[in-house]
């Protein structure tokens, strides 16, 4: 782990304001409060449903004991705890309308698009999500101070945990979503296929390293120099794109800077700031299908957007993906014609954060609209719905979640963007053929993430 005087050694400067004056946020002692008693320290509902189909929130999965399996290790395939479980029912293009209410508008699309092949098996809904205790002391700390900034383009008054536990707008409630814990550091080995209509695809493999130091164990805003996580990755193959060196230091307050990213080029021996890695540009190798900001299914700076927060709703959603995260499938099995292998989608019924995002007037984007379903229970964005524009709906994500209980923390094992219009998709962060998944035992420095370290780890 990183300490705070490392940090300092490396010359990080303090953050004079973090700035602004505050617009929305700073919650009441009353409001804070119930992040103890009738709201999870997340913001979540802690009791269940009505209808009984989702249960109350009885503190996740806390380790790998809690799951069952006290040896595993941080790096390997993690086993499913929930095997056992029997499908309840399968939502397909016959009956979607019995279950109309419980679909996001993507889904209801695939289900229509894809009427032979597109279906969801719907599981119990688990609520497993589960973060370390001192995220969520952070989470309490940040409430009663935590401030948008005048633009929204950034936050202050928090640090560690998510900003604004009881969101009062799209801004608050997608800023959780980007700043949310993801352990401190890792490493992970993860392919990424751009399918055909007809289910061809040349697999790129990524090594990915990231130091996520905005949630880092007594951390402070002035030790951040505007930094919220590192991020590197390598591509190993194929062979005409090994050796590229993407870096990213992705800030805080996007209107004082935008993110810093750095592209370093094998052939040309050399590298350049990329101020491009960002918005709609087209995301590394992935052949036109996703956008820079659709990694993670959101992530960077929120301002060509207009967010509305629609409220809370039931829908089904995947989670808990740990078949889809088992190293006895083969790339293979996982990715077919017009989308992946449903037949290994877990979907159950969960409380989201309905977000809409609408382009502001005089900025562009490929993506006229977003609606964004975030997972009250972890701040996991799970599904996206894109619209053109033409106002029609042209792509649809979807981030398979599970809860790395080696940690804990609640993030996706495959992402995908799915294209209506063209019949092709991109699978993004395959690991099933991969030695590792997610390392978070891993050690990594500041100066592994310095615009100098880019040749030396295209080289290798």
């Amino acid at each position: 782990m990183i300490t705070t005087r490392l940090i300092r050694a490396a010359g990080v400067a303090a953050l004079a304001a973090l700035a602004g004056t505050a617009t929305a946020g700073e919650l009441s002692a009353d409001q804070v409060a119930r992040l103890d008693n009738d709201l999870t320290p997340l913001g979540a509902i802690r009791a269940g449903n009505e209808a009984g189909t989702i249960p109350a929130w009885e503190g996740g999965i806390k380790s790998p004991a809690d799951a069952g399996f006290p040896d595993f290790k941080s790096g390997g395939h993690h086993p499913d705890p929930f095997a056992a479980d029997q499908v309840q029912y399968t939502v397909n293009a016959a009956n979607m309308a019995q279950y109309a209410d419980i679909l996001s508008e993507g889904h209801k699309a695939l289900l229509q698009a894809y009427p032979d092949t597109y279906f969801m098996n719907v599981y119990p809904t688990r609520r497993s999500a589960a973060y370390p205790d001192r995220i969520y002391d952070a989470i309490k700390r940040n409430a009663p101070t935590a401030r948008l900034t005048d633009d929204g383009n950034g936050f202050t008054g928090a640090i560690e945990g998510i900003p604004f536990p009881i969101p009062e707008n799209g801004l608050e409630a997608i800023w959780n979503h980007i700043v949310r814990w993801r352990a401190d550091e890792g490493t992970r080995a993860i392919g990424q296929a751009p399918v055909t209509r007809e289910g061809s695809y040349t697999l790129v493999k990524f090594i990915d390293n990231y130091l996520g130091v905005y949630g880092m164990p007594g951390m402070t805003e002035e030790e951040l120099d505007n930094v919220i996580i590192y991020f590197k990755q390598r591509v190993v193959s194929p062979a005409r794109l090994a050796g590229e060196v993407l870096l990213v230091h992705e800030t805080l307050d996007q209107s004082k800077e935008h993110r810093r990213a750095w592209i370093y080029n094998p052939g040309q021996r050399r590298v350049r700031r990329a101020p491009n890695v960002a918005f709609d540009n087209p995301r590394t190798a992935s052949d036109g299908l996703a956008t820079s900001d659709q990694l993670d299914l959101f992530n960077g700076s929120p301002e060509r957007y207009n967010w509305t927060l629609v409220g809370r709703k039931e829908i089904l959603v995947p989670y808990n993906s740990y078949k889809l995260h088992s190293n006895q499938l083969k790339y293979s099995e996982i990715l077919k014609p017009l989308h992946i292998n449903q037949e290994y989608v877990r979907y159950e019924l969960h409380r989201v954060w309905v977000v809409d995002a609408v382009l502001k007037e005089g900025t562009r984007h490929v993506y006229k609209r977003r609606t964004f379903y975030i997972d009250e229970d972890s701040w996991q964005t799970l599904a996206v719905d894109c619209y053109d524009n033409r106002d029609e709906l042209w792509r649809v994500q979807e981030g398979y979640a599970l809860n790395y209980y080696d940690q804990p923390n609640l993030w996706t094992t495959l992402e995908t963007t799915m294209d209506l219009q063209s019949g092709r998709y991109l699978a993004i962060s395959l690991n099933n053929e991969e030695p590792i998944t997610y390392d978070f035992s891993v050690k990594v420095t500041l100066d592994d993430f310095s615009p100098g370290s880019l040749r030396r780890a295209g080289t290798r």
